[in-house]
This record gives C-alpha cells, sequence and structure tokens, in this order.
C-alpha cells in the first residue's frame, strides 16, 4: 500500500516526515524516478514521496485547519499524484506538479468543512486588530508578534492565502506560484498585493512581508 512516510510528530503534534534522499542528487534521480513511476513502479514513487513529503506537508499546514487535516490532505494528495503521474508531462517541475494537486485538495478540504477558521473579507475594511503594544516582557512581545502574525494569515480567504504562503513563506517564485494556483501572474500579483496590505493591516504595519 502507498504511504506517506512519518518519522514521528512534532511538539506541536504535527507530522514530521523522513527526508531520505540527498537533495544534490534530485535533479539527476527524479527523472528517473518518474519515468519508473509512470511505467507503474510504486516503489519508484514513493522514493518520490519521501523527497517530496516535506515540502508538501509545509505548504498544506498553511492552509489547514490544523496538523491533522494538513496529514490527511497531503496523504490525498500523493494518492490523487499515483492515480495521475501517467499524465505528468515534464513541462513544469514536479514540485511544482504536486504543490498544484496540494493545493487543490486544501481548497476542496475547505469548502467542505464548515468548521472553516473565519476569515476576514479583502473587499472591505479589516475587522481592528488586537493591541499588542501591552505586553509585559520583549520576549513576550515576540512570541505574541509571531502569533499575531500567523493569525493574520491564518485569517485570509484561502485564495489569497495561497499566495501569500507560496510566495512569502516558501519563497517561490511569482511564475511558480501563479503556474501552481492555475492563475495568471498579474492575478497572482494582485492577491499577493491584497493578501500582505491585510496582513500588514491586522498587525500595525509590520515590517518584513512587503518585500
Amino acid at each position: 500500500m502507498l504511504r506517506v512516510l512519518r518519522a514521528g510528530a512534532s511538539a506541536s503534534g504535527a507530522a514530521v516526515y523522513r527526508l531520505e534522499i540527498d537533495s544534490r542528487a534530485l535533479s539527476i534521480n527524479e527523472r528517473r524516478l518518474v519515468g519508473l513511476a509512470q511505467a507503474g513502479d510504486r516503489l519508484a514513487f514513493e522514493e518520490l514521496v519521501r523527497i517530496h513529503a516535506v515540502r508538501l506537508y509545509g505548504v498544506v499546514r498553511q492552509l489547514c485547519a490544523g496538523p491533522q487535516e494538513a496529514e490527511e490532505v497531503t496523504q490525498e494528495a500523493f494518492f490523487r499524484a499515483w492515480r495521475a503521474i501517467g499524465r505528468f508531462d515534464g513541462r513544469s517541475q514536479l514540485f511544482t506538479w504536486l504543490y498544484r494537486i496540494g493545493v487543490n485538495e486544501a481548497k476542496r478540504r475547505a469548502q467542505r468543512d464548515e468548521r472553516g477558521l473565519r476569515t476576514v473579507s479583502l473587499e472591505e475594511s479589516p475587522r481592528e486588530p488586537q493591541d499588542l503594544s501591552a505586553a509585559p516582557e520583549p520576549r513576550a512581545e515576540r512570541v505574541e508578534a509571531r502569533a499575531a502574525l500567523e493569525r493574520a494569515v491564518r485569517a485570509l480567504p484561502l485564495d489569497y492565502r495561497a499566495p501569500l504562503v507560496l510566495r512569502d513563506i516558501e519563497g517561490l517564485s511569482t511564475s511558480e506560484a501563479a503556474e501552481i494556483l492555475g492563475v495568471s501572474e498579474a492575478a497572482l500579483k494582485s492577491r499577493l498585493h491584497r493578501a500582505r496590505a491585510a496582513v500588514r493591516d491586522a498587525l500595525g504595519d509590520q515590517e518584513g512581508l512587503g518585500r
């Protein structure tokens, strides 16, 4: 049975995946593994899972309500990828193709899940942000600022959160993020601009996300 291998769990309960292949060999090895997987080799596909599971989980974790849901979405994304691997034509990088599957699965899950986190509309003024100025100690301020940033990102509608996650957290290029989300680069930039503005508003114009 096809499995996403786990090494354990972090202190927060999030799944930790084992990465077993030297990243320096990926560009050479990946082509061979894709070819074998397209020929029906499950072991070759499991190697691809081990290569990409950490990155894919990291993305969908930012788009899901919690670590358990993110693990389920990651698992389902790889099952979908296995069923569709024969249609991968190599015109994009494999991780781009996998990200697209993972993001789409996260969107499907969010649409089905009535327990989803409350979001703010980017067409209207966001609600007043929590006042973070009264934190008693610098360390507490740093912890609260990080928590506030996470809340601000998670409050974004998924169509705006995903561009911000891919560009500002994952560090992908505009073209890569646009390809993953299936939108034009212009649309990606527009959504990203709105997402960054909403996060800055929620954080009192905190520096760092606008670069």
